[in-house]
């Protein structure tokens, strides 16, 4: 699967309030109400690569009780991306490949 397309399609609850943010240095939209996982996997094949492995990750376990979703905002703060709501203004870094 290409890296560049989403993972995640949404096909109903559409017609939420959309949520600007930015994903690695560009704009991106999600709804509101969505995880940043969702926002994120909605854009991309990967939410981010392993840090020691370097393999592509999409989260795991989807309740906050693994390590396998946290991604970093700009400033460096560390989200855990099941469990944190998409907010707007929010700049987010997966680190993905350019």
């Amino acid at each position: 699967m290409n890296s560049s397309q989403p993972l995640l399609y949404r096909v109903a609850e559409k017609n939420r309030a959309p949520v600007p943010f930015m994903l690695d240095g560009e704009p991106a939209t999600a709804l509101e109400g969505d995880t940043v996982l969702t926002a994120i996997l909605t854009h991309r094949a990967q939410l981010r690569r392993n840090e020691f492995s370097h393999e592509p990750r999409a989260g795991f376990c989807m309740m906050g009780a693994c390590q396998d979703c946290w991604v970093q905002t700009t400033t460096g703060e560390r989200l855990r991306s099941c469990a944190t709501f998409i907010q707007a203004g929010m700049q987010l870094t997966t680190g993905a490949p350019a």
